[in-house]
This record gives C-alpha cells, sequence and structure tokens, in this order.
C-alpha cells in the first residue's frame, strides 16, 4: 500500500496494490499493519455503505462532534465520485481549507480523514457505490454539517450538484456554527 499526506496534515491518499491476471485482480483493500507503519493509528468499528443513483448527487459535509467524532477511510467500488475532507478544528493552521481526491472504481484509490474534519463527496457518474470505515459509532445527537457551498471554505467542486437530502440543502455556514458553539473541535498538533 502506498500512503501519501495530501496538502492538509493528516488527510491522507491510500493506493492498494493491485495484482492483475487473466482471472482478473486481487487486492489488499485495508491493512491496519500497513496504515500503523504509515503512522496512522485507527481503530475502526464499523463499516458503511452508501448508493447513489445518479451523477451529480451530493452527499455532504457531515461530521460528528466530540465525543463521538470519527476517522475515516472511504473508497468507491462503482462508479466514481469527488471526495473532500474540510479542517474544521478551531485554531487550526489549516482551518477551513479543503483537499478534494478522485476516488473511483478504476484507480481504488482511498481518502483517510482524521477526527475535526468534515466530509462530503459528488458523484461523477450514475450507479455510485462508497464504503468507507469509522473508527466510532454512528450518534445523531452529534450529528453536524456545514454547507457544501460555504464561501469560507470555497470548494471548487468538478461539477453542479443536482440532488441533495433536505437536510444538506438547508445545512449552516462554517460561521454559523462556529457563532453557535456547534462545533467543537480545537486543533491539537498531529503525531
Amino acid at each position: 500500500m502506498k500512503v501519501t499526506e495530501t496538502k492538509l496534515k493528516g488527510v491522507y491518499v491510500v493506493e492498494p496494490r493491485v495484482f492483475g491476471d487473466a482471472r482478473g485482480w486481487f487486492m489488499e483493500s485495508w491493512s491496519k499493519k500497513k496504515l500503523e507503519e504509515a503512522g496512522l493509528f485507527v481503530d475502526f468499528v464499523q463499516d458503511n455503505q452508501s448508493f447513489s443513483a445518479q451523477k451529480g448527487i451530493l452527499r455532504g459535509l457531515h461530521y460528528q462532534q466530540n465525543p463521538m467524532s470519527q476517522a475515516k477511510i472511504v473508497r468507491c467500488t462503482r462508479g466514481a465520485i469527488f471526495d473532500v475532507a474540510v479542517d474544521i478544528r478551531q485554531g487550526s493552521p489549516q482551518y477551513a481549507q479543503w483537499v478534494g481526491v478522485e476516488l473511483s472504481a478504476e484507480n481504488k484509490k482511498q481518502l483517510f480523514i482524521p477526527r475535526g474534519f468534515a466530509h462530503g463527496f459528488i458523484t461523477l457518474t450514475d450507479d455510485v457505490e462508497v464504503q468507507y470505515k469509522a473508527d466510532n459509532y454512528y450518534a445523531p445527537e452529534c450529528d453536524g454539517n456545514v454547507r457544501w457551498d460555504d464561501p469560507e471554505i470555497g470548494i471548487e467542486w468538478p461539477i453542479e450538484p443536482t440532488i441533495l437530502s433536505d437536510k444538506d440543502e438547508k445545512a449552516p455556514t462554517l460561521a454559523e456554527r462556529r457563532a453557535k458553539g456547534e462545533i467543537n473541535f480545537v486543533y491539537e498538533e498531529m503525531k
């Protein structure tokens, strides 16, 4: 596995080695040992999967508040997405900065997103399946979101969204969440 840090400290692209022959291919999609060798110590406790029927579906930007914040490793196993991580930790030198990576069934790349980051994606094709591991269980009482088009963040989505959930359409901006004290992540230097 190749593990490469992105422009945002703590966010990594994980590229599994793929072995192919006349039968097809094989890859190790996740290895605790190999992530730990890269300095990522995470105990995943939950696997999630989503299906999006059409190109242009946007999901995000989502996060879970402390004490139930989540680190995630995301992959696209059917179709393609533009996957985004946004640093929302108060006091972080990269606060409100984002990174986006195309994940697809074809390129098999994965994105590791640490705690304290919001996450979202837009589908680049029809019939998309996304799978991700989380290091904390889903906790609806800690659920949060920020607007996908928040000007403070300024994500450059590769296409315009065509479908959003009602929850995502009505999400507040980062400034609105901050003003109400609704984001409790505090920056700590990552090891």
